[in-house]
């Protein structure tokens, strides 16, 4: 085929797609993409959130691209003016980070149905917060038969080669380390103790993951027995049925919120705001909160019940309370020569 004849043809195929859904534009033709985070993320997201957005939106076309914040803002930053993601999911860090660099466009707050009824700290405008991550201690209970008590448990000699850590490209390994600076002396905004804690778990190391999904692999693969980690993606590899538990150290679990944005020229607008909708809404919220998923609902209509009410908190004024939220605003100042370092730093 030609290229005039291929481009006729691609013509006429985007303008059936226009005649058939009148709403959208020439330009919205293509399908919604959602960058949604790995592992069991993608999975909860999958099974719950896109069949609700397509029961509630004519069966609308939407496909997960999961991947970490820094790789989303990358991939936006690459082609602001035709972005290949209409939605982006954060962290603190990264959410701020997309706000800086004008990524994202404010949510249209006055015509939301849910977001009033999100818990104050939610209501982002860049971005509503649609759940909590929560960071504390995975182990394998069948090779660690005391359940860890305190972050300091990893530098312990009985798992020297069975400890396992995120890269800081993550959430999870930044927030790890700067809870590790804090606990030795250091702050958000140094973080040299954690270095040099960090250098001296090099025995007990066995893995450092490019990210959580990949470090809940190695669970599965039986190549680590213990590491920081996130609550959710534990109860998914329990539901699958590998040996896995999840407690908060002492000193404290971590906890952050994670934000929803609408990229900035997003062609697929509309769709964007359907998909945060339903993301907001209690019906989607409710099933999050439930086995095997356990996610920490910010609808303030979805009560904390179950495994969440009974580990983590009852409701969210007990969280803010029992938790360590940090200062991500001081965190990011530093954290792209911090993840450098570390890159080369700890190698195995």
């Amino acid at each position: 085929m030609n290229l005039n004849r291929r481009r006729v043809l691609q013509s006429a195929l985007t303008l059936a797609a226009v005649q058939m859904f009148p709403g959208i534009s020439h330009a919205q033709a293509r399908r919604l993409v959602f960058a949604t985070f790995t592992g069991s993320w993608e999975e909860a997201h999958k099974a719950v959130l896109v069949p609700a957005f397509r029961k509630a939106n004519n069966n609308a076309d939407i496909s997960l691209d999961p991947m970490l914040s820094v790789d989303q803002i990358a991939k936006v930053t690459a082609v602001r003016n035709n972005p290949p993601i209409d939605v982006m999911l954060h962290d603190p860090g990264p959410a701020l980070t997309a706000v800086a660099q004008d990524l994202v466009e404010p949510y249209p707050v006055a015509k939301s149905k849910y977001f009033k009824d999100l818990i104050p700290e939610a209501q982002e405008v860049n971005g509503p917060a649609i759940f909590f991550q929560v960071v504390g201690l995975t182990y394998n209970p069948e090779t660690v038969k005391k359940a860890p008590t305190s972050w300091h448990d990893l530098w312990k000699p009985e798992f020297k080669g069975r400890v396992g850590i995120t890269n800081m490209n993550s959430t999870l390994g930044t927030g790890f380390m700067v809870e590790l600076a804090k606990m030795l002396g250091g702050s958000e905004s140094n973080i040299e103790p954690a270095f040099k804690a960090i250098q001296e778990l090099k025995p007990n190391l066995a893995a450092v993951a490019a990210n959580p999904g990949q470090l809940a692999s190695l669970f599965q693969q039986g190549q680590i027995d213990i590491s920081p980690g996130n609550f959710n993606a534990i109860q998914i590899l329990k539901a699958q049925g590998v040996p896995v538990e999840w407690v908060a150290p002492k000193e404290g679990a971590i906890a952050f919120k994670t934000t929803i944005h609408i990229v900035k020229n997003s062609p697929n607008r509309e769709l964007a705001v359907a998909l945060i909708e339903a993301a907001m809404s209690p019906e989607v919220q409710s099933k999050l909160m439930q086995a095997p998923y356990l996610v920490v609902p910010t609808n303030t209509k979805v009560k904390m019940e179950g495994e969440i009410a009974k580990v983590l908190a009852k409701d969210h004024a007990e969280m803010k309370k029992k938790f360590l939220f940090q200062d991500w605003k001081k965190i990011n100042e530093q954290r792209s020569a911090w993840i450098e370092r570390f890159n080369k730093e700890i190698k195995l």
